[in-house]
């Protein structure tokens, strides 16, 4: 038998050595490297009718091993650690997080996961009827006053671990303004709970009415002087009356804490010249109670040269 031909299919085989030579420069020039990722925790299969407890860890630290580009190429949510909770109970339990609960791409492997185990805490899930108590923000006007307030739904179902649940009282509302106001208030507004372990059963707003009526107390200061202001350069000017009875109105707290000094009367005489006036008396009420009626509400004024 005649031996073969080494030198026979030359051309395909050193296409052959080539193909194999770019084929080992490029695996090995690919080198194996490890890197450190901080990566969500995943809660899955969670039971019905319990509830997790206190602040569970999101991130656990992992560290990973692979090709340099195959890591490189590592983009958000390709890796994830995975708990499985179809077993969990009431009460406080660990749960270990090893390498095989961790999901990453084809051809890396998971080195090591930090924290190894971790803590959780679960609690029957309850519920409850509490009513929704309004926040209101600012004081109305002067000498009114926050009269009754009606909400829509009055009450509202809480949900949540039971231990929760049980210190919840009311639903609260986001702050409804009622700074300056001198009529009934009316507001649609976000319904939630101080507790973030709780929440509504049915998320929902509320519908707020809130009544600004006159305050339900009065008093008199008596004999406020009447200031003249802004009087033009050589004229002189003589009020009749002198003084005027301011009737406060408010709280009694309010109209009781404001002094006479609080309460002052003027007229404003900007513009005119000589001659006889019927004008306006403005008072400026104190901070926490407001003017009901100024006794009397108009004086005459004498304006004359002051040559005169």
């Amino acid at each position: 038998m005649r031996a073969p031909w080494p030198f026979g299919h030359l051309g395909l085989k050193a296409l052959s050595v080539a193909f194999a030579v770019l084929l080992w420069l490029f695996v090995s020039g690919d080198e194996t490297v490890e890197r450190g990722l901080r990566v969500p925790l995943e809660f899955q299969q969670f039971p019905e009718g319990i509830e997790m407890t206190g602040e569970p860890p999101s991130l656990v630290d992992v560290r990973i091993r692979g090709a340099s580009a195959a890591l490189s190429r590592l983009g958000p949510g390709d890796v994830v650690a995975q708990l499985d909770l179809k077993a969990a109970r009431p009460g406080r339990r660990l749960y270990q997080v090893s390498p095989e609960q961790v999901r990453v791409p084809f051809g890396i492997q998971v080195v090591q996961v930090t924290p190894s185990t971790v803590a959780l805490g679960f609690e029957t899930t309850i519920s409850k009827q509490v009513p929704v108590v309004p926040s209101l923000d600012g004081d109305p006007s002067p000498g009114y006053v926050v009269g009754s307030i009606k909400v829509d739904p009055a009450v509202v179902e809480v949900v949540g671990p039971q231990s929760s649940v049980a210190r919840v009282t009311e639903a609260v509302t986001e702050p409804i303004s009622v700074g300056g106001a001198r009529s009934t208030v009316l507001d649609a507004v976000t319904i939630g709970f101080v507790d973030s372990a709780v929440r509504l059963k049915v998320p929902g707003r509320a519908q707020v009415r809130i009544e600004v009526i006159p305050g339900p107390v009065e008093r008199t200061v008596r004999l406020r002087p009447v200031h003249l202001l802004n009087l033009g350069s050589n004229l002189v000017a003589r009020a009749t009356p002198t003084a005027v009875d301011v009737v406060l109105r408010g709280t009694r707290d309010g109209v009781n804490g404001a002094s006479p000094e609080d309460v002052s009367a003027s007229v404003d005489l900007s513009g005119l010249g000589a001659g006889d006036y019927t004008l306006p008396v403005r008072v400026d009420s104190p901070q926490r109670a407001g003017v009901a009626r100024i006794l009397p509400a108009t004086i005459q004024v004498n304006i004359s040269s002051g040559k005169d």
